[in-house]
């Protein structure tokens, strides 16, 4: 499957803000889909990116994290962990659909859906210019570090 063309999104965000794709064109954008809040990939990942959040600044690109928990969820799983950079509640999947995330999987046997773990880089320009679909957590957050290093 290509990727879908990304126009904008808005979704309400940690801290009490709204997180608006179009609001942070100038910077590289760095938009990360995982399944659940508190869950051991999902924990992983989150901290993969904290631990290279100055790196990611240093190249001028900023990350968020988005999943289909609450707010509340999410403002628990940030201060646990100290994620330095926002989540953003997707509860109506209205960004899931827009970037084609929510797959059907198996989960103890039943057939569940969920987001599929997929990270999405968007340039300076707002133009979507790489994406991961059905990634593993481990080691991720370098590898999209490294490829948002070559953009300038």
């Amino acid at each position: 499957m290509s990727d879908p063309v990304i126009q904008d999104f808005e979704l309400p965000a940690t801290g009490d803000t709204v997180f608006k794709l179009s609001d942070h064109r100038g910077k590289n954008v760095v938009v990360y889909f995982y399944p659940k809040d508190n869950t051991s990939g999902c924990t992983l990942e989150g901290q993969e990116f904290r631990d290279r959040y100055k790196d990611f600044a240093q190249a001028d690109t900023i990350v968020v994290g988005v999943s289909r928990d609450s707010i509340k969820s999410h403002e628990g799983f940030k201060a646990e962990h100290g994620f330095p950079f926002d989540l953003l509640s997707d509860k109506d999947e209205t960004a899931c659909e827009l970037f084609g995330v929510m797959k059907l999987k198996n989960m103890y046997g039943k057939q569940v859906r969920g987001i599929e773990r997929s990270t999405f880089v968007f340039d300076k320009k707002g133009k979507l210019v790489k994406s991961w679909r059905g990634l593993k957590a481990p080691g991720h957050a370098a590898e999209v570090l490294a490829f948002v290093q070559t953009l300038g």
